[in-house]
């Protein structure tokens, strides 16, 4: 269970937005300034739907920053450690919106507006998902060329596609689905790996 108590001075309120898709999938959330960019990945993955199981940036500011591999060089990547470096350190109070890119092959970028810098609120734990939209697409479904030929498949029952798809994804897709009080009772009660770990 995620602690009430609050050791950082400021909570961000975020916006985060899939790129390219229409209608937009989104997630609002807030989130402890002491969050590092690692947990910020793991929130994200939860949020979003996300299976953690491709390679992900963050970029802030002209920086970029990624999780260190044994088999990977950041440096030849043009990417910064992520591991060390909290939201607070790398938006303060200037900056106003930052990528998250999720599997370089598919391309799912993020776009990540910082609607509010705040207080936080002693009767509130955080992070929290205030609101969404839309389910995020399959993983490896091919980025957003592929999920549209995907939900058309899906959607035509005499595509030469369809029973593949459908058979592929297991059974049945909902585009438009998410469920805002399951996301929240994990933030609060989930064995989420972040959670587990602490968010701070």
């Amino acid at each position: 269970m995620v602690s009430r108590k609050q050791s950082t001075a400021k909570v961000y309120q975020l916006r985060v937005e899939l790129e390219g898709i229409v209608p937009p999938v989104w997630r609002r959330i807030v989130v402890p300034g002491s969050m590092t960019l690692p947990k910020l990945h793991d929130l994200l993955q939860l949020v979003m739907g996300w299976m953690d199981s491709h390679l992900h940036s963050f970029t802030i500011s002209n920086h970029t920053y990624s999780r260190c591999l044994e088999d990977g060089d950041l440096a030849e990547m043009k990417m910064l450690d992520e591991s060390r470096h909290t939201l607070v350190e790398l938006l303060g109070d200037s900056v106003t919106t930052f990528i998250y890119e999720y599997d370089f092959g598919d391309g799912w970028g993020h776009r990540i507006d910082i609607e509010a810098v705040m207080k936080p609120e002693p009767d509130r734990q955080y992070p929290l998902c205030l609101a969404a939209a839309r389910a995020a697409p399959p993983e490896d479904v091919g980025g957003v060329p592929g999920y549209q030929e995907f939900l058309d498949a899906i959607g035509t029952p005499d595509h030469e596609e369809h029973d593949s798809m459908l058979t592929w994804i297991g059974g049945a897709f909902d585009p438009a689905g998410f469920d805002l009080n399951t996301i929240n009772r994990t933030l609060r009660f989930g064995v989420h790996p972040a959670i587990a770990k602490g968010w701070k």
